[in-house]
């Protein structure tokens, strides 16, 4: 492996309001300890305050907001973005991450959102379904390491609704709707131990 290879790419991932700059969603990633294997001297990163990152965010909408392209290099960061109607998606990683890498975790979560939402992605939509954009924020990136980006993935672990409980003790077990209901608890629970890997 060389020298300076980890897995915390992601920096931080940055939603942010084209019409007044405003936040939507932010959420930074500090890895917990740097390349040399010593503490860190910067305990929360190099944005470390909301008012760094506040400034970092203006700055970044300001440098992309007539841009065409995806990518920059922004204060020594590569930054991937794109543009939903009134709403900008940033991945940021370090000057030496895999575009491409990062790239992939833009995309994947645009993606989701499209498929989340069946509908636009915009500032209305986001913020009004925050917990779900929160949730795929989650599966794409876990403190700073990218675990998937599949968006139809994403998506499944998303939008699946808690598995409920059934109460043994009100299920009939002679009658045909309560032979049912254990058959589907019984293959719920032995799809729950395979996923697990027993």
């Amino acid at each position: 492996m060389a020298p300076g290879m980890s897995l915390y790419s992601v920096n931080a991932i940055i939603i942010l309001a084209t019409d007044d700059g405003g936040r939507i969603f932010s959420k930074y990633y500090t890895p917990p300890h740097n390349a040399t294997g010593a503490a860190s001297s910067h305990h929360n990163g190099p944005y470390s305050d909301v008012k760094a990152q506040k400034a970092f965010e203006k700055g970044l909408l300001e440098k992309t907001a007539k841009q065409t392209g995806d990518i920059i290099l922004y204060d020594n960061r590569i930054v991937l973005y794109k543009a939903e109607s009134d709403v900008m998606m940033y991945v940021v990683g370090g000057a030496d991450e895999n575009e491409i890498l990062l790239y992939n975790v833009a995309l994947a979560l645009r993606d989701s959102l499209h498929l989340l939402f069946k509908a636009s992605v915009d500032k209305r939509t986001i913020v009004e379904n925050y917990d779900l954009v929160s949730l795929a924020i989650d599966e794409i990136v876990d403190d700073g390491i990218i675990l998937e980006t599949d968006p139809t993935i994403i998506c499944q672990r998303v939008s699946k609704a808690p598995a409920q409980d059934v109460d043994l003790r009100r299920i009939d077990p002679f009658s045909e709707q309560g032979v049912n209901n254990l058959a589907q608890l019984g293959k719920a629970k032995l799809t729950d131990w395979l996923r697990q890997g027993l």
